[in-house]
């Protein structure tokens, strides 16, 4: 029971698989028992074999024989049943090989015997199966038994002291076996623990390669020359696809490249130095650059591509240029509202006068209008310049909406009541942002869609949608108005900075709302459908991605 304990478990050369190799080699070395058993046994019956061998006593050599026979039969089927051997089983059958063989040797015609080969395979054996002292001890008691028979056979049968040479020759090569085997087996026992060693630190890396690669914010594809994708991390997925990877069952289903992607694709086939043109794998999607390069360099069978969201660059681009213009104008702000004060305050002034005619009103009205439109352009201006990092948190989107709503609505006061549709679908999962920068965007989308429905239709009303994209790991909301929408030609211009199409706006809303959605993870975009008016779609980042 030694060997089961904590302290020579912690002796073992053996770890776990180290020790199921033990196992595998002693139920490959009990099949060579079980053989060779089989043969002495099966050689009792053979009378030729009888007649021609020598025997000191015949019958114990029989039973010896159909015993041993048995025994090794016994633990095949103990083995076969899935018996696990541990140290201790193998010590013992091991000892009890040399043993045995041993005595059939002194049955028959002593150490001059051809079994007295078989106790050296049994030493080899017990060397490899434990490598370490007590292989040296299977050696010693071998050579101890052999000295024994035939120093016995000597002095009380006068046999030859040719024996005892003989008897002294096997326990050398016993030895010789012995520290051979030893040597061998610790250094096959070290390369495996080292192989195993590296495979898992190897294991490890490719996890953590990994874990890294499905966190990036880079879109990453491995293709093969046709454009069939053999593996996308998340961001590629989030960025290109609008359905989700897996269907119901779990099971992963085959991913098409996206039009413009193919079309990038192929271009770079033709000609590697080619610049591939910015592109949208969808309406809601954003600005997407892809770069090729090949993963196998001397065969060329795949393909890496690296997906980067353009909209960050351009982010970064514009904030360059409206922060200076933020310094500019926070600069010049102080030159600029003063005399627009004075301009605002003649004007106000003009109008209480009592003798102003209808032309001149007019002429007034224009003035203060587009004084008040200069003013807002320079606050729109240097809010953006002056705007702090997004405080996320992670917030359940049904509950924050719903509330949003009811505030909204209570601060919407007026002779036309503002008509708001909330709409939620089921299962709506978290989103990670700054709720008081997304409430900042809400109230920009309401507020337009509100008035624009009003214009149209005569009526404020406003749809807002919220549920998951198809892929069920992330929030979207829906800001839907009733107005007369957008003409395609202007689609994607909307979000620029300075454009607008109100002669009373100031082009700076839904660059601002863009922006601050961005600064969230966030996504704006304008969703084209066969419906009246114009649909805006936040769609909020995994609320497990950290900003």
């Amino acid at each position: 029971m030694a060997s089961d304990s904590p302290t020579s478990a912690a002796r073992s050369p053996f770890g776990p698989h180290a020790k199921f190799q033990q196992a595998r080699l002693f139920r490959i070395y009990n099949h060579y028992r079980l053989v060779i058993s089989a043969l002495l046994a099966g050689l009792i019956f053979i009378e030729p074999f009888m007649a021609e061998a020598k025997f000191r006593w015949l019958d114990t050599y029989q039973v010896g024989a159909l015993s041993y026979f048995a025994v090794n039969g016994f633990i095949a089927l103990i083995l076969l049943a899935g018996f696990h051997p541990r140290q201790r089983h193998i010590t013992l059958s091991v000892l009890a090989d040399i043993l045995i063989i041993h005595g059939l040797l002194l049955a028959s015609s002593g150490i001059t015997s051809g079994l007295a080969n078989l106790v050296i395979v049994s030493v080899a054996a017990g060397n490899i199966l434990a490598p370490n002292r007590l292989g040296t001890f299977y050696a010693a008691l071998a050579t101890l038994c052999s000295l024994g028979i035939s120093i016995w056979a000597t002095l009380t049968l006068h046999a030859s002291a040719d024996d005892i040479v003989r008897a002294g020759s096997l326990g050398i090569l016993y030895f010789a076996a012995a520290f051979v085997l030893q040597g061998i087996s610790k250094r096959v026992i070290r390369s495996e623990a080292l192989a195993t060693s590296r495979a898992k630190s190897i294991a490890e890396l490719e996890q953590i390669n990994q874990q890294i690669i499905q966190r990036m914010r880079t879109g990453i594809l491995v293709l093969d020359r046709f454009g069939q994708i053999r593996l996308a991390n998340a961001a590629a997925e989030e960025m290109l696809f609008e359905e989700a990877a897996t269907n119901p069952y779990g099971m992963r289903q085959a991913r098409t490249l996206p039009a413009p992607l193919k079309d990038g694709l192929d271009i770079w086939l033709h000609d590697h130095h080619a610049k591939i043109e910015p592109f949208q794998a969808n309406p809601t999607s954003p600005l997407l650059q892809a770069n090729f390069t090949q993963l196998d360099q001397d065969r060329g069978d795949q393909i890496l591509v690296f997906i980067e969201d353009m909209s960050k660059v351009t982010q970064q681009a514009q904030q360059m240029k409206l922060a200076s213009l933020g310094r500019l104008t926070a600069g010049i702000a102080h030159e600029i509202r003063n005399p627009l004060g004075a301009i605002s305050h003649a004007a106000q002034l003009m109008e209480e006068s009592p003798h102003i005619d209808p032309g001149d009103q007019q002429m007034l009205d224009i003035i203060r209008r587009h004084s008040k439109r200069v003013n807002g352009i320079i606050e729109n201006v240097l809010d953006l310049s002056r705007r702090r990092m997004a405080n996320t948190e992670l917030v359940d989107v049904q509950a924050w909406l719903t509330s949003f709503c009811n505030d909204f609505q209570q601060s919407q006061a007026g002779s036309i009541p503002a008509n708001i549709e909330l709409l939620i679908e089921d299962e709506v999962p978290g989103a990670r942002f700054d709720k008081s920068q997304i409430e900042q965007v809400m109230v920009n989308l309401c507020d337009n869609g509100l008035r624009y429905s009003e214009q149209n239709t005569g009526e404020k009303r406003i749809q807002l949608l919220v549920g998951a994209t198809p892929d069920g790991e992330r929030a979207r909301i829906d800001i839907r108005d009733f107005g007369a929408g957008i003409a395609p030609e202007y689609r994607n211009s909307v979000f620029e900075p300075f454009f607008t199409l109100d002669k009373n706006g100031t082009g700076l809303g839904l660059y601002l709302a863009r922006e601050l959605c961005e600064a969230n993870q966030a996504h704006l975009s304008l969703v084209e459908d066969e419906q009246p008016g114009c649909r805006f779609r936040i769609t909020f980042a995994h609320p497990g991605r950290m900003i």
